[in-house]
Formats: C-alpha cells, structure tokens, sequence
C-alpha cells in the first residue's frame, strides 16, 4: 500500500534520493533494452526521432504537452498565462519548430480547444493524443466525443486512461474503461489505446501486463515528482517494473514530468530563490538529457507554457544529447536544495 513517511524516512529519502533518482532507469534493464531499442535518428537540422512502440511511427522525440497553459495548472508554473489567442499560435509555432506528438486532456480545462485550434488544416500531419479520466464505464463514450469535438476532429490517434481515474477505481474498474476504448477503436473513432500514472505504478504494472495498451505515460523525470507526491524508492521500483514490461511488450514509452511540473523550469527561480540564475537555465537542458539516457523512452511530453519554452527544448534536442558530468552536478545540487525548501519539504512521499 502506499503511504507517508514522516520524521527518519523522510531525512533517510533526502540522503539516499539524489543517488536513486539519478541512477533510476538507468541500471540493467536499460542496458538490456539497449540492444533491442533504436537509437534516436537525427537527419541535419530536424529534432531526432525513436520508433514510437508498436504503432508503425517514428516520431520526433519532444511532444507538447497541453496542461501547463491552462487556468486550471498555470500558478504551479512560475509564468503569467497568455492569452487564449496566443496559446493558440504557441501551438501552431510547435509544429512549425518540428514538433508533431501533441497530447492534452479533458481534464486540463480549456487545453483540447486550443489544441484544436492551433492544430487546424494540420490534423493528418501530427499525433493527435488526450484521455479519458471518467471512472464510470458509461460515460467514456461521452468523454471520447466531446474530445473529438473540442479538438475539431473525426478521430483522435491515442486516447489515455488518466491517471486521476486509475487511481481512484484500481485495476478491476480501470480495465472496464480500457473494454470501452477497445469498442471505440473497433468504431473508428481511435487508433491506439494508452494509459498513463504519476504515482500508481503498482496498478499501471498490472494493466501494461495484460498486453492490452499500445502506449504508456509515466511521471519521469530527475527531481521525483509525481503531481503532488514525491517518489519513494518503492515506487521507484514500481516505475522500473513498468518501463520493463512496457518495453517487453514494445510499447511506446512516453516520458512526462521531465522538469518535475516545471521544479526544473520557470519555477525553479521559486523554489531556490538564491540560485545562479545562470546555472538555472541550464536545468531544462540537464534534465531532458538525464532522461534521454534511458533508451526505452520513445517521446518526452513537455508542457510548456511560453513559446521560447519550446524553442530552448527544441535547440536541446538538436544539440548533443550526452549526459554530462556538469548535467549531473547541476541536477543533484539543484535537487538537493529543492527537496528540502517549501513546498517539498512537507510533501508526501509514497
């Protein structure tokens, strides 16, 4: 069962969690997954791409994400919110900066509209994802369409069984939402079927095992984070036995949370207020390197939240994408401080 920890837990998660997060994802299994997984393939002045799973596509390796743009989720990110008509071309510059994984969610408020805006006249050019966080069987259908008609589309490429959802209802009820998206795809209206977790890996682990979904979304990223928990080493051992089974069953592993729900982005100037600003520019770039080691992963889903955050993860991935040692000090020293400083000090592990 998950739980907290308080008092020597907590002080015994500070000292050992830099060196779990940093070598997570990164022991044996990625070694084994090394031989069967492609390496990105970078054609001259594009954003490199990975095989997205079982789909057929190869895809560029940096999706948008849809949630750190909304009402909804904008004061977690350290940024004022633009508005509506500016999100909307923040869209539209994505896929001209390369960018063609473009994954929101009923949840996230008004996000699928202005994903479908932006993406107007483009939808067979890009992959189009959202999710569904209904935990009543009955209502999927009504989510899956009302998404299509917010996003101003006939059909969408992959629709998610959000985390929120999973969470609530387990693994029993989570399949019977999973039975009414298999309908749904048998009627056209999708083409693959995805979940996603912040913190429930023990239960995702169940479902990615029953070879029934063609993707997965996990929190995953150096500064551990889920959406408002922290990771202990036992989830972090969840979390591996997803990414493994996951890669097993050639799924496509799409990573979320790479800047820890911006603790390493705009918000990081919040979080350590006394920081280098200089150094702290360069945390975006540590940590989508940091998570590009492990081979497994075919997408980062980066919400962004002004159009230069698109731009500066679009020069990363056209840059050298080595892990450093300069990355790694940067990310532990940074992460050290962050753990410690409110909010995180008193946030729940589990």
């Amino acid at each position: 069962m998950r739980g907290e920890f308080t008092g020597l837990q907590r002080r015994e998660f500070l000292k050992g969690g830099l060196l779990a997060a940093g070598s997570a994802g990164l022991g044996k299994g990625v070694v084994a997954a090394a031989a069967t997984t492609a390496e990105p393939t970078k054609a001259a002045g594009a954003l490199p791409t990975r095989p997205f799973g079982k789909t057929g596509q190869d895809l560029p390796i940096l999706g948008m994400g849809g949630s750190a743009m909304v009402v909804r989720f904008i004061g977690s990110y350290g940024v004022k919110l633009l508005p509506f008509d500016d999100r909307v071309a923040m869209v539209r510059h994505a896929y001209d900066q390369g960018i063609r994984y473009f994954d929101t969610a009923r949840g996230y408020g008004e996000s699928e509209s202005i994903m479908g805006k932006g993406l107007k006249g483009l939808r067979p050019q890009v992959f189009l994802a959202t999710k569904v966080a209904e935990t009543d069987p009955s209502r999927v259908r009504q989510s899956v369409e009302k998404s299509l008609q917010e996003l101003g589309t006939e059909s969408l490429d992959l629709v998610q069984i959000h985390s929120p959802a999973i969470e609530k209802v387990g693994f029993q009820k989570s399949m019977k939402l999973h039975a009414e998206l298999v309908k749904l795809r048998d009627e056209k209206l999708l083409r693959f079927i995805g979940l996603t977790t912040h913190v429930a890996f023990d239960t995702v682990y169940k479902m990615i095992a029953t070879g029934g979904f063609d993707q997965v979304l996990l929190a995953y990223g150096y500064f551990r984070k889920g959406m408002d928990t922290l990771h202990s080493n036992r989830n972090l051992e969840w979390r591996e036995l997803c990414l493994a089974k996951a890669s097993e069953l050639n799924m496509a592993i799409v990573a979320m949370k790479v800047m820890g729900a911006s603790v390493l982005g705009h918000n990081a100037r919040n979080v350590v207020p006394d920081y280098d600003p200089q150094a702290l520019g360069r945390l975006p770039g540590a940590a989508i390197r940091w998570v590009l080691q492990d081979k497994r992963i075919a997408m980062l889903n980066i919400g962004v939240s002004l159009p230069e955050d698109i731009d500066r993860n679009v020069a990363t991935l056209k840059g050298d994408l080595t892990l450093s040692d300069e990355d790694r000090l940067l990310l532990a020293d940074f992460a050290g401080r962050a753990y410690q400083s409110p909010p995180f000090s008193k946030m729940r592990v589990v």
